[in-house]
This record gives C-alpha cells, structure tokens and sequence, in this order.
C-alpha cells in the first residue's frame, strides 16, 4: 500500500540556505535577502511525500525490493542488515520553481537565494519524514539514486511503484530529472 502525507515544515534555517548560498561572511545583506525570499516563499512551498515499505532482500551486489530489483555494491551494503525498506518520494511543489524562474533575468541574487531556499526546505522535509517513519525503529539513514553505485534511473521503478505523479504531482522526465525540480527520491532501511 502506498501512503501520501502533508508535513508541517520544520523551522527554516538560514544559516543552511546560507550555506548552500556559498556564502562565507554576511554584512547583513544576505541575511536581509534570505528573511525577504522566506516571507515570500512561505505560501509558495507545500511539502507532500508519498511512500511505501516493502520487503528487502540482498543478494551479493543486488538489492530486490519486490517490485523491482537493481545491481548496486553500495545499496547492498547499506541494507545487508535490513529485512524491510521505506521507499519515498517527497516534493515542496512547483510555487519554488515558479519563484526561481520569476526572478532568473530579473533578479539572479534572489533566484539563486530561491534555490537555496527550495534545497533547505526539501531536505528539511526528509528530515522530517526520516524522524517521523523511523520513531522507535532501528534504520539506516536515506539513501538515494545516485549515491555511490545505485544508478540514477532506479528512480523510474520508485516513480512507477510509488505512482508519484498521481499522490504529489512529481514527474520524472527522460532525463531521470524532477520535476518539481525540489523532488527527492530514497530508501530508508529498516533492520
């Protein structure tokens, strides 16, 4: 069975968009940038995740999740010791993407704080799902398409399996890109 959730969002942190910025000292302008994109962006952003759990089985360097196995030495170490997977998707929404575009000619600073802001939400909302599905449970943190060896387009069989343009409006082109381009996909084991 697949599972969609609305999550509150946690509190925004401005040192991270900071961060993600590149930028090492501030004289208060980024600071003053970064509150501004915030207050903007506050009803422009709506967190959604679907998800499924399903049953794990390794074997060597290849990981069968029951709706579909892939070959990945990194995966299967990561899992070797789990007997179940939370499989997820999770998006802040177009409003971002909107915002980034909206000020791309006309404001490159503020799109790129956008960006940045869009990047600190998304990974504040698998934060926040992480904390909430593994409560109480033992479980290895996120992993996704991408990371080490597990190939990019896996995440076909997440969107397939999860349905995700139907439960949270997220699309992967032939490109294996999101869109919302503020889209994530990854796989939380469970020992």
């Amino acid at each position: 069975m697949i599972y969609t959730l609305t999550l509150p969002a946690a509190p925004v942190d401005e040192r991270e968009i900071m961060r993600y910025m590149g930028c090492l000292c501030d004289d208060g302008t980024v600071a003053e940038l970064i509150s501004s994109c915030v207050r903007e962006a506050e009803t422009a952003i709506a967190g959604k995740v679907c998800y499924g759990e399903f049953d794990v089985t390794v074997t060597d360097d290849t990981v069968d999740f029951g709706f579909a196995s892939v070959k990945s030495a990194s995966l299967s170490k990561h899992l070797r010791a789990c007997r179940r997977a939370v499989i997820f998707a999770a998006t802040v929404g177009i409003g971002i993407d909107r915002l980034i575009s909206k000020y791309g000619t006309v404001s490159p600073a503020r799109s790129l704080c956008m960006q940045c802001l869009g990047a600190e939400r998304i990974e504040s909302l698998c934060d926040v799902f992480e904390e909430k599905i593994t409560q109480g449970r033992a479980a290895k943190k996120r992993f996704s398409a991408g990371y080490g060896d597990l190939p990019l387009d896996f995440q076909r069989d997440i969107f397939a399996a999860l349905d995700c343009p139907r439960k949270i409006g997220a699309t992967l082109n032939g490109s294996l890109l999101m869109s919302p381009t503020k889209s994530v996909t990854a796989i939380i084991g469970i020992e």
